[in-house]
């Protein structure tokens, strides 16, 4: 609104300056030099026009990252070297501890940095939180040298039945290792239980009805690999 009142003073002081007498017949000096500064004031006056990057800084501008990404745990999880349990543990994350993401190995795997240092998470077990998506992909590291352990001889395994209570008790003995960094018990296709390196008995008491039957294998594993026992069969 500004600018055209800007507009028409101009035309109006220019049709003025048409209907003023030749400058020969201007006798007061101080007539043209008020009417030029009318015109200079007018021009200075004027606002200038927007551009189209109005308001735009020129500076570059850092986006927004969002909550820097963490993982939280519901149970003690173990946190080892690398992605799986062939990596020894490197320290145990307890549950409610939120720990910085700082690396991911699709499909499934986490670096989270921790006070014993970075190591790895299984997927299944973190909950993430902030933005994950700038988090860099990396690559597994290698194995520790040496081989995966022997496979486990069984030695002995018994079970005892009460029919009274459906219970049962399981005994399995192994001959120990050299190189085994622990053994796992696998009852019916899941693991039970993980012992530690040179154990060579596991005792359980499960319910067990008559009739029933349930199965067992030993894996002994080290940083390399694991190998499995045989699988048995027992029943009451």
């Amino acid at each position: 609104m500004q600018r055209c009142s800007h507009i028409l003073l101009l035309i109006s002081l220019f049709v003025s300056s048409c209907n003023m007498p030749p400058a020969s017949e201007i006798t007061d000096p101080g007539v043209a030099t008020s009417a030029a500064q009318t015109v200079e004031a007018a021009l200075n006056n004027q606002s200038p026009l927007a551009s189209p990057t109005a308001g735009v800084s020129g500076q570059d501008k850092t986006p927004f990252a969002g909550e820097a990404p963490s993982a939280s745990f519901e149970d003690v999880t173990n946190c080892r070297t690398g992605p799986g349990v062939n990596y020894p543990p490197v320290t145990q994350i307890q549950p409610g501890v939120s720990v910085e993401i700082v690396g991911f190995l699709p499909p499934s795997f986490w670096i989270v940095e921790t006070d014993k240092g970075q190591c790895w998470v299984a997927g299944q077990f973190v909950t993430p939180a902030g933005n994950t998506s700038a988090v860099p992909t990396v690559t597994a590291p290698p194995l520790p040298e040496g081989g995966a352990p022997q496979n486990v001889s069984l030695q002995k395994w018994d079970i005892s039945c009460n029919y009274e209570t459906n219970q049962a008790n399981v005994t399995i003995r192994w001959a120990d290792k050299e190189d085994e960094t622990g053994y796992r018990v696998v009852r019916n296709d899941v693991v039970v239980a993980e012992l530690p390196a040179n154990s060579i008995e596991f005792t359980e008491t499960i319910t067990l009805l008559s009739g029933q039957t349930v199965g067992y294998r030993i894996i002994a594993f080290n940083p390399a690999g694991d190998t499995s026992s045989k699988a048995i069969t027992l029943g009451c």
